[in-house]
């Protein structure tokens, strides 16, 4: 072959363009793609819209008189919002809301003309915090509509009493005596205001919460990230369980000092903190790999669908689980991001709780994740994944072969 008949071939090559997409195809593109932002906006949209309380135990001590009132008074009122659980006085009470049962508290006085006090959370729900303050506000209604009442009845009987003396006859029968009051004396009006105590308040460098809820997205993505990150760098089912745990280690502790020493978001300490956040991206980035040891590149997608899609919107990290429709709250506690949300609060403002459950569903994830990474090096050649090795040696042969040299005559 010619120069000049190369050069032809070459030129007819470059200009040769491909053909245009069906139009079928292009339709059906489209319309995947628009079911694909449908299904993420459902996602993400779907809990803030169908949440509402739910079933928040709150605990409650008093006399049983007092309590039966107050449960009617609540039932009526808050909807089954709350869930009231008896118990045996205010310490009582103040330990549970401490060991996370509870998520307040009403103490009624022995007395009637005892004061009652609302106990709040507010670092275990600003929400549910602010309920309960419209509950006191709706207790302190109450009794002073009981007290206006019986003003009013006093007030009756010292004119009924009144006019008999005036008349120059007895008061009328059962108006004599110690509580009839004399003639000329006001009756005694008791001053009852319901108090409100907020026994685990946020820190102030967090005042609303708001820091601790958006560090728990970020948290997820700097899992995906690096799951997907060294499935595509790292070539090796072992190499890429140690790069999980430095990147992990690293990441926890660097997080830690952003959230914790920086910002003051997290409370508590700081080592048990970056400990909870090494392990919580571990829980995330592992899975991801495990996925793509087994199946591929389609992996990461199952790990990106799986915790973005499923499980994030489930966490409850800004809303309590009771707030979700059953049994998703639940269930998302089961996953990462919302074993993740509820540790680190719990580590910062509830030393008393049981972590124990979101410990082990971290662990749990972490350890399933390197588990499949080691099925995946077993049933493929060398422990690497099949197209990542692929793509790796393509790339080897393409700089160690250079330019493909011109055939001459």
């Amino acid at each position: 072959m010619t120069s000049s008949a190369r050069a032809g071939a070459t030129s007819r090559r470059s200009t040769t363009r491909p053909p245009h997409t069906p139009y079928g195809r292009v339709f059906g593109a489209a319309t995947l793609i628009a079911a694909v932002v449908a299904v993420i906006v459902l996602a993400f949209s779907w809990p803030a819209i169908t949440s509402e309380p739910k079933d928040l135990p709150v605990a409650i001590s008093g006399t049983d008189a007092a309590v039966e009132q107050v449960e009617t008074a609540v039932d009526e009122r808050a909807e089954g919002a709350v869930a009231l659980e008896r118990v045996d006085d205010r310490d009582a009470a103040v330990a549970a809301i401490e060991r996370r049962e509870a998520y307040g508290a009403i103490i009624l006085g022995d007395a009637p003309t005892d004061a009652p006090e609302v106990l709040i959370a507010t670092a275990a729900s600003p929400a549910v915090a602010q309920l309960l303050t419209g509950l006191a506000a709706q207790l302190q209604d109450q009794i002073d509509a009981q007290v206006d009442a019986q003003v009013q009845a006093a007030l009756e009987r010292a004119s009924a009493t009144i006019q008999a003396l005036v008349a120059g006859q007895a008061p009328p029968a059962g108006q004599t005596g110690p509580g009839a009051g004399s003639p000329g004396a006001a009756p005694e009006i008791p001053q009852i205001t319901v108090e409100v105590t907020d026994v685990v308040p946020l820190a102030d460098s967090d005042p609303r919460g708001t820091g601790l809820v958006a560090a728990i997205f970020p948290l997820v993505l700097g899992g995906l990230a690096g799951g997907i990150a060294l499935t595509l760098l790292v070539i090796g089912a072992v190499r890429r369980v140690v790069a999980v745990a430095v990147y992990s280690t690293v990441a926890g502790l660097a997080l830690a000092g952003i959230l914790q020493g920086w910002y003051g978001v997290l409370q508590g300490d700081y080592w048990l903190n970056a400990g909870a956040i090494a392990l919580a991206i571990a829980a995330i980035a592992a899975p991801i790999t495990g996925f793509a040891a087994l199946m591929g590149r389609p992996g990461i997608a199952l790990g990106v669908v799986t915790f973005i899609l499923v499980a994030n919107p489930i966490s409850a990290a800004a809303v309590p689980v009771e707030f979700l429709l059953e049994p998703w709250g639940a269930v998302g506690q089961w996953f990462p991001p919302g074993a993740a949300a509820t540790l680190l609060r719990d580590l910062s403002y509830f030393p008393d709780a049981d972590t124990t459950f979101p410990w082990l569903v971290l662990v749990a994830w972490a350890v399933g994740g390197v588990l499949l990474s080691f099925i995946g090096h077993f049933r493929t050649a060398g422990g690497a994944e099949p197209d990542a090795l692929a793509a790796h040696a393509d790339d080897v042969e393409a700089d160690a072969a250079g330019p493909v040299p011109t055939l001459t005559r």
